[in-house]
């Protein structure tokens, strides 16, 4: 039994082989009647296909469309990432052009006060504390670094402060803005008077102590007066000359009572690092 049908399974199997290559000899000779058998099995198929296709035709456009999906999110991702690291390198390259421009400032007008010979540091800005109350920074030196109290703190822009409070590896500097804060000033026209903040404004500093004949115009600009030959009892602990700012307007001008107005050169809320003078004269 079993090969009986074996036989007759390879005696379809020759069937069909034989069939197919008279088919294929038919075709390329251009048989009429094997051309017809093709053109009616067309006829009958290409509707199927058509009909299939369009029915398929809304799953390819959504397989299709979740993979340029997904390929787009993977695009975004990496321009995303690609972006934030340029972010981060122009952030980087400007803080250094910043930096290293507040640096050159700092080194000419070293120079210019021959501001050398105070044996300046360097120090970086770690932390601000502006209210009305109180206006100081700390900064990441101290003692250790040759720091004490009462030292002149500037940037290349001009006078910060000076040194309130030391420990080992960290300082305190109160601002000139701060309400506590008194410099001996002079304007560029030789006017000397006692400068301090102008109550409830940080941006605005007051020169008083003048005398009616002093004349001050909006413009002048002010610096520090230093020790005044005249009063070597009572030496100022900042060197003459540091920018102090530039006058903006005189109260009650030509008496006895005018008060100058000065804006500080130094912006104190947006300080990166300053410079300490650590040798200075004695007094306070």
């Amino acid at each position: 039994m079993y090969d009986k049908t074996v036989r007759r399974r390879r005696a379809v199997l020759a069937l069909l082989v034989i069939s197919s290559i008279v088919l294929l000899t038919a075709s390329f000779g251009g048989s009429g009647g094997v051309s017809s058998v093709q053109r009616g099995v067309f006829e009958v198929i290409s509707p199927i296909q058509d009909g299939a296709s369009r029915a398929l035709k809304p799953f390819r456009d959504l397989f299709g469309w979740v993979g340029d999906t997904l390929d787009a999110k993977g695009q975004n991702a990496s321009l995303r990432s690609e972006r934030d690291r340029l972010r981060r390198e122009l952030a980087d390259e400007q803080l250094t052009m910043s930096e290293n421009a507040q640096l050159r400032r700092q080194l000419g007008l070293n120079r210019k006060l021959s501001l050398d010979q105070l044996d300046p540091v360097q120090a970086r800005v770690q932390g601000t504390s502006t209210s009305l109350f109180s206006q100081t920074i700390n900064i990441d030196k101290g003692s250790a670094d040759g720091l004490r109290t009462g030292q002149p703190v500037m940037t290349g822009a001009g006078l910060v402060g000076k040194v309130s409070f030391v420990a080992s590896g960290a300082g305190k500097v109160t601002l000139l803005t701060d309400s506590t804060f008194r410099v001996s000033a002079r304007t560029s026209t030789g006017v000397t008077g006692i400068l301090k903040p102008a109550s409830g404004n940080p941006d605005d500093l007051v020169m008083g102590g003048l005398a009616a004949r002093d004349q001050v115009t909006k413009g002048d600009m002010v610096s520090t007066r230093g020790t005044d030959p005249a009063a070597r009892d009572l030496p100022s602990l900042f060197p003459p000359g540091i920018p102090i700012g530039t006058v903006t307007g005189v109260d009650d001008p030509g008496t006895d009572t005018q008060q100058v107005h000065v804006k500080p050169f130094v912006d104190v809320r947006s300080l990166d690092f300053v410079q300490v003078l650590r040798r200075t004269g004695s007094g306070t």
